[in-house]
């Protein structure tokens, strides 16, 4: 499968931690709406499944806390959002807005792999207290830990003539 080239092109520079931090705050605000409405349609679901009120007794009781279907299904969904965005247009929505993007070294989009590892080593770098996003404050590239095991890099891009 042949990568393609992500548009504009040109030598743009890494991005700091800062305009990194509030992409991804713009897209937490975002992620969290999709996972409550992902919430409710897996609730509807199971609710049209065991029926509304066996779905209530076992509510009640406790028994459907810590649900690793449920888990799982908002862990993909997470994964799908991200790996949308990020091998399409290098963008997501917060970083469309911070004119951030993911890109190859060549300018080219990532692939589904990278977005994966990128997505995983995200979340150990959040399970380590955010470590491995402020490694970018001391990496001479500034790249944090899901940059560098990705083998991709965060860009500034130009906002667009208008």
């Amino acid at each position: 499968m042949s990568k393609h080239l992500l548009t504009p092109q040109g030598d743009f520079p890494a991005v700091g931690l800062g305009r990194r931090l509030a992409a991804m705050f713009y897209d937490f605000l975002l992620c969290t709406a999709l996972l409550i409405v992902t919430g409710g349609v897996y609730k509807m679901i199971q609710a049209a499944i065991i029926g509304e009120e066996r779905l209530r007794v076992l509510t009640d009781a406790g028994q459907l806390d810590g649900d690793p279907l449920y888990s799982t299904v908002l862990l993909l969904v997470l994964f799908g959002f991200f790996a949308k965005f990020w091998t399409h247009a290098g963008q997501t929505l917060g970083m469309q807005v911070w004119g951030v993007r993911v890109q190859n070294a060549d300018g080219t989009a990532i692939s589904l792999w990278q977005a994966l590892l990128r997505f995983m080593v995200s979340i150990a770098s959040w399970l380590c207290l955010g470590l491995g996003f402020f490694w970018s404050l001391f990496d001479k590239k500034k790249r944090a830990w899901h940059d560098i095991y990705s083998d991709t890099q965060l860009v500034r891009i130009p906002k667009k003539a208008k």
